[in-house]
């Protein structure tokens, strides 16, 4: 999912294996994830998504001049927080620490990579291309 503050930016789903980074998006004083070289395209993410970040990740301190926060852990899970307020930030990680960050805290420039989608989402992915070609198929033959 992509926040709702991210509703005017250009986005597209994750992928297993897609090269990530935290990004601030033009126009919009949030944080995600986009896909590396593609700044303004935002990657949005299924809960339970696990992603890896190359090193232990860091979060904006809650006070601006504090140094940025180690969350002490590399692997994360996607997740949604505060569902039932709809005008505040719902996407976060939640690392094997047990620690939830939302996304637009996570500090800037950090790369990760997809391990893995929620297993519906996996399924689905796979079908698709199935039933285009068989979408496609029947096309031909009817001509």
């Amino acid at each position: 999912m992509c926040d709702y503050s991210l509703q005017h930016v250009a986005s597209r789903p994750a992928a297993a294996g897609q090269r990530l980074v935290t990004s601030r998006f033009p126009g919009s004083t949030t944080r995600g994830f986009s896909e590396v070289g593609e700044p303004a395209v935002a990657i949005c993410l299924l809960p339970g998504t696990e992603i890896a970040f190359d090193y232990e990740a860091k979060a904006e301190p809650n006070f601006p001049l504090m140094p940025k926060c180690r969350i002490g852990e590399r692997v994360a899970r996607f997740r949604q927080v505060a569902l039932d307020q709809p005008m505040v930030h719902h996407d976060a990680l939640e690392f094997a620490n047990g620690e939830i960050i939302l996304l637009t805290r996570l500090a800037e420039g950090q790369r990760a990579t997809v391990l893995q989608l929620p297993h519906g989402a996996v399924r689905a992915a796979a079908a698709e291309p199935v039933q285009g070609a068989t979408t496609a198929a029947r096309r031909e033959r009817a001509w």
